[in-house]
């Protein structure tokens, strides 16, 4: 997307931050959006002296005012916007039976209700330009993960989201689609594959890529890039669509569960 003007949130690392780093080598406006002012802000730095305008915003957007804010940013700082990147996300770790309703609330106001309330909120914008939104799903939107409950029905409820506003906007000129990650380095994984000198780790990360029929865990430029042709003009005819970026991992359901055992 050549000198787009985008609005990127979650943009302080992981998926978010590629995103922003691809877009700005295109020459790209943006409007970076996290929490975590320390982390955006060297990604601000990096960027900053690239063709394309870079500004930020420090917001959370669990708060149902903050979306807005971030619109009303973009409008002033990019002159307008032609795509609104919504990654921003986070996940809970606890069984439905032990879940909580503060975590179960927070994990839909982040991973669902904060894609709407900025698509909501762009929606002017991006009907003035032809733009479009992507946001970032899961796999766990499309399979059930324990024990991460709260934020498999959140995904899921990201992806109906995306088909909605992409039947109720197309005729304003509007695509909206998403991309669902599998297992990818992000910070979300540190601790768990991201370190192979760890033995712990290294034997995670090598039982789920013996898993996917890549035989390798994703990196965050691969959704990025996968995201990023969602929202250009070589996707011009695609919307409501939801891209798996998995390694293959959803298509290994019937082998684990033996189906070609005995052959």
């Amino acid at each position: 997307m050549t000198g787009a003007r985008m609005i990127v949130t979650g943009a302080a690392s992981g998926i978010g931050r590629s995103i922003a780093e691809i877009a700005a080598a295109d020459g790209s406006d943006l409007l970076l959006v996290d929490v975590d002012a320390v982390g955006l802000n060297e990604v601000v730095a990096e960027l900053q002296g690239r063709d394309g305008r870079v500004g930020s915003v420090v917001a959370d957007l669990t708060d149902p005012d903050e979306p807005g804010r971030v619109v009303r940013e973009a409008e002033r700082v990019l002159g307008g916007l032609d795509a609104l990147m919504s990654n921003a996300g986070a996940a809970a770790f606890a069984t439905m039976k032990d879940l909580d309703v503060a975590t179960f609330d927070r994990m839909v106001a982040l991973n669902v209700r904060a894609t709407w309330l900025l698509a909501q909120a762009a929606h002017p914008l991006l009907s003035a330009s032809q733009g479009s939104i992507v946001a970032t799903a899961s796999i766990c939107g499309h399979h059930p993960a324990p024990p991460q409950g709260a934020y498999s029905v959140a995904k899921a409820g990201l992806l109906m989201l995306v088909r909605q506003l992409a039947l109720e906007w197309g005729p304003d000129g509007i695509r909206v689609n998403s991309v669902s990650p599998g297992p990818t380095i992000t910070g979300a994984t540190a601790g768990v594959f991201n370190d192979m000198s760890d033995p712990r780790q290294r034997a995670i990360r090598e039982k789920r890529e013996a898993n996917l029929p890549l035989r390798r865990i994703g990196q965050p430029d691969d959704v990025a890039r996968a995201a990023i042709f969602l929202a250009g003009d070589a996707a011009s005819q695609i919307t409501g669509q939801d891209l798996l970026v998995d390694g293959g991992m959803s298509t290994v359901l019937m082998l684990a569960a033996g189906v070609a055992e005995g052959r």
